[in-house]
């Protein structure tokens, strides 16, 4: 069996991928592009992707191909009807992230709510040393407890959020872009109404029709000046130039940013012209990138290339 990655680097370093040797012949590429994947598939029985795009143009070539698995949860750049007519099995992973994600949510809301960046600064700059007071709270602050947090997308992670944050005391409200039923144990609201009594808004949700741009101009406008938003979604369900507006408006507190529209970031995105970090935090797509989860991930691909295979 030959086993392909196609874009290793986006598992990292530091993760144990030998597990794979002992099922075949593995080939490791960094990065792949599409003009470069039809002659690096072509004797690929397995392939193991995370961004490349998989359709007739990059994975023709390769008749031996079986199985292609995705190192996430999305599959939006695979051509399931391709690989459904020429019987060649995919596979994503889900839940592998969730307390990460969780994490990083946390971790980004702290580091705007309390103002960390400007107190840490402050100490380190030396204005600390021999101060007047023993304490310095220039920059004010507030509690979770007591505030409404709406969460966008109650999946997996959305209801580990929720659980969290009402350790914290916060009143948990969301809405379901789907028009799903609502979820026992959860109190499901229009829109509308998250937007206008959320203190704390963060997404959860995938990109799909019902998303995209969800996040524009008029939803930044119903939200309170105090809020702060949150997106560990997907960058396309915000519209960032609305978002950079509303920042400079004062038509929300500040804003934690996790998965941008271009990644890598482009630099002709609005948002990097915020330099004020009290207001604005951006981290390059690296929820759900601890070590614990991506070991998970790549255990749980190892082990779904051994059941294809009955090995």
């Amino acid at each position: 069996m030959k086993i392909v990655f196609l874009d290793a680097k986006t598992i990292g370093n530091d993760i144990d991928l030998s597990g794979f040797d002992s099922l075949g012949e593995v080939t490791k590429y960094n990065f792949t592009t599409p003009e470069e994947a039809p002659e690096r598939v072509k004797d690929a029985d397995v392939l193991i992707i995370n961004k490349v795009p998989i359709n007739e143009n990059t994975v023709g070539t390769a008749k031996n191909l079986k199985l292609v698995c995705v190192t996430a949860t999305g599959t939006n750049n695979l051509d399931k009807d391709y690989l459904d007519s020429h019987k060649i099995a995919w596979r994503n992973v889900a839940g592998y992230s969730t307390e990460t994600v969780t994490q990083h949510t946390f971790a980004m809301l702290f580091y705007l709510l309390e103002k960390l960046r400007y107190y840490d600064d402050y100490v380190k700059d030396g204005n600390y040393i021999n101060d007047t007071s023993f304490t310095h709270f220039a920059e004010h602050f507030s509690e979770i407890n007591g505030k409404t947090w709406g969460i966008i997308g109650l999946g997996a992670i959305g209801r580990r959020v929720a659980q969290i944050a009402r350790a914290f005391g916060a009143n948990v409200i969301y809405y379901s872009a789907s028009g799903r039923p609502a979820q026992d144990g959860y109190t499901q609201v229009d829109f509308n109404t998250l937007l206008t009594t959320s203190d704390i808004i963060s997404v959860h949700a995938p990109l799909n029709e019902h998303t995209e741009n969800l996040l524009d101009k008029c939803a930044f406008a119903k939200m309170k000046e105090t809020c702060i938003f949150l997106n560990l979604g997907r960058g396309p369900i915000v519209v960032e130039q609305d978002l950079y507006d509303a920042l400079v408006n004062g038509e929300i507190a500040a804003a934690g940013l996790d998965v941008l529209s271009a990644e890598p970031m482009s630099e002709k995105n609005p948002l990097i012209k915020i330099q004020d970090s009290r207001r604005l935090f951006i981290t390059p797509h690296i929820a759900w990138a601890s070590v614990e989860a991506r070991t998970r991930l790549m255990q749980i691909i190892l082990d779904q290339v051994k059941e294809y295979f009955h090995m």
